[in-house]
């Protein structure tokens, strides 16, 4: 624990934190946990099974209905977690791609055809080798087994055998799993479906019209969604259709974007409301208030993540992976069409197909569409792509019956593993590169996207550290906001541990919430225009306390500035243009709360200790070796 500036106690990282963890990283922070949870499920299915068979059917074979009158909604147990559940697991992963599409790296969209055409690829290769090895047998209908990799699964060994590096690897694996889960879901639908009822599929089709109508008319309101959601989902059920599509669909159309300056501070009026008279009306639109300044994207996606990838997928797990396991049953299924089929499609044409879609479309296009990622990378996501389990079981439960689910089940569970082992060899191998090649394989040639809407200017930014350094770091600050100070000690230890580091500063007084901000950053200004900005920056962070204008005009005097000409510069507010340029430019690249940081262009996203920070200043130097390697 330090002491900050104001006096609190610090732990290292800022309470900001938990408002950057909310995109990829914090959906992958979830999915390491996760994973181990979901493995436990499944060794705890095939225990289950294997000491008492005759029990494990019966309880995920116990039936349950919903009655309103006349009408009657039954299945048993395990279908209504394949079905029912997992409808909220697919609107988590529906959620996730919709923020990368709105926030991350498939915001520029021409970066979403390689993932996606990879992920098709990566689909139908699997599909050949399935129908080549089961033609002639009636076991070909099982094709869909081999089509989707596991989004929770995959992902979660990603974030525990590969490399720290980069978001990107993260993102390309997750895009080609969604085009997986969204065509496997076409396919549940269409060729899996033992009847389609045309009226209730309509009528499915016709709510989720009226939801985006009302959606287009403003309204936000969740109660409001979870109906139609409700009524979708059971309209689709009742087409004979598999229901779980609804959960995609709804997470794919939720928006995701930051919280908007405007919208925070309308927040902070009706605190402020509650404050002055705290009843319950008040302290509701507070909250609805509050909940309202950020995206529904990230609403739903705080809410349900936990729950699905720590109960629902486990619990999904549990209900599906038994089987019975003994000697003559292991040399059969080995020996079967289902087993091979599935173990090879997944351990053979996955890879095939995403590498090899992936290579074929740079080469069409003259490399004017590559992967978003290295080559090795690319080999990387084509291992796990081999991990099929929720979707690959979901399909082989509805293509399979009797022995053959049994073969399903275990063809399933031995690609997984297998490609879980050939994904870690695939990263080892990349880990024992020279760090300058390390960064080609997994980072690429393509071009990152810059985040920071008004480049750094040396003639008007004020700028610490070599002008000719490889990394540039952007801070939006407020003198007054007490993260910032939290931040300060840590950015002065990562300019003195990193040479070839700059820093650059700029205002984003949060006037609304900070009554002294816009006066200390005009002081700052004053303070620059005779020479000794920096020297003002730090004293204003050592008192934030102690900021009003007879403060301001004491530490011009401690810093041996003219204070007529410092007391004139801010009743003439000379610095206000100064300030509200950077603050203007702010609002460009979409920032709204400090402190904010930019490295290299790319906004930062996770904690502002010095290990964090430390860790994406040399991921921004060795991408900057990369790119002076290949000029």
């Amino acid at each position: 624990m330090t002491q900050t500036p104001n006096g609190t106690r610090w732990s290292g990282r800022t309470t900001w934190v938990h408002r950057s963890e909310t995109p990829l990283r914090a959906f992958l922070g979830t999915e390491t946990g996760s994973a181990a949870v979901l493995l436990g499920a499944t060794v705890a299915a095939l225990v289950w099974a294997n000491i008492d068979a005759s029990s494990y059917q019966s309880v995920w074979r116990t039936g349950l209905a919903v009655r309103f009158g006349h009408w009657e909604l039954g299945q048993d147990l395990r279908g209504w977690i394949n079905g029912g559940l997992m409808t909220f697991f697919f609107l988590v992963v529906g959620l996730e791609a919709r923020r990368e599409f709105d926030l991350g790296e498939l915001r520029e969209r021409r970066r979403v055809v390689v993932p996606m055409l990879a992920g098709l690829g990566g689909m139908v290769v699997p599909v050949a080798i399935f129908i080549a090895i089961n033609a002639g047998h009636g076991s070909v209908r099982g094709w869909g087994t081999t089509m989707a990799t596991d989004t929770a699964f995959a992902l979660g060994v990603l974030a525990l055998v590969g490399p720290r590096l980069t978001d990107r690897l993260r993102t390309f694996l997750l895009t080609v799993a969604v085009v997986d889960d969204l065509a496997s879901l076409v396919v549940i639908g269409s060729a899996y479906s033992e009847r389609l009822v045309m009226r209730a599929l309509l009528v499915a089709l016709a709510i989720f019209a009226v939801m985006l109508g009302v959606r287009a008319g403003g309204l936000r309101s969740g109660p409001v969604y979870l109906v139609f959601g409700v009524a979708a989902w059971v309209a689709v059920y009742e087409s004979g259709v598999d229901p779980v599509v609804v959960g995609l669909a709804m997470g794919l159309l939720t928006y995701a974007y930051p919280a908007a300056r405007g919208d925070l501070e309308r927040a902070t009026d009706l605190f402020r409301l509650f404050r002055e008279q705290p009843t319950a009306e008040l302290a509701r639109s507070a909250q609805i208030g509050v909940a309202s300044a950020l995206s529904p994207n990230d609403r739903l996606q705080r809410f349900y993540h936990p729950w699905v990838s720590y109960l629902i997928v486990p619990v999904f797990a549990l209900a599906n992976a038994g089987i019975e396991i003994d000697s003559g049953f292991l040399a059969r299924a080995y020996r079967s069409p289902v087993t091979l089929g599935i173990v090879l499609g997944y351990l053979v044409g996955k890879p095939v197909g995403i590498v090899g879609v992936s290579w074929l479309v740079t080469v069409c296009s003259r490399g004017r569409l590559r992967p978003p990622v290295g080559w090795a990378a690319v080999g990387g996501v084509g291992a796990l792509g081999g991990i099929g389990f929720t979707v690959s079981l979901l399909v082989a439960t509805l293509a399979f019956t009797g022995v053959e689910l049994e073969e399903a089940k275990l063809g399933v569970l031995t690609a997984a593993l297998a490609a879980t082992v050939g994904a870690w060899l695939v990263f080892r191998v990349i880990a024992l590169l020279s760090p300058l090649r390390r960064t080609r394989a997994l980072i690429g040639t393509s071009q990152v996207i810059v985040d920071l809407a008004v480049p750094v200017d040396e003639s008007r930014d004020h700028l610490r550290g070599p002008a000719d350094a490889k990394v540039t770091v952007v801070e939006y600050g407020d003198f007054e906001c007490p993260n910032c100070g939290q931040a300060e000690p840590v950015v002065r230890e990562l300019l003195a541990g990193h040479g070839d580091v700059r820093y650059v500063w700029r205002h984003l007084p949060l006037t609304d919430v900070h009554n002294h901000a816009q006066s200390a950053a005009e002081a700052a200004e004053a303070a620059a225009a005779q020479g000794a900005f920096w020297e003002m920056h730090d004293l204003l962070f050592q008192h934030q306390d102690a900021l009003r204008i007879t403060d301001l005009v004491r530490y011009a005097e401690q810093l041996g500035l003219d204070t007529d000409r410092f007391r004139g510069f801010l009743r003439g507010r000379a610095g206000a243009a100064r300030v509200a340029a950077d603050v203007e430019s702010a609002d460009l690249s979409r920032v709204s709360g400090t402190p904010t940081f930019f490295i290299n262009g790319r906004r930062h996203h996770g904690a502002y200790d010095i290990a964090t920070l430390t860790t994406a200043v040399k991921a921004a130097k060795a991408r900057a070796a990369l790119d002076a390697a290949a000029s």
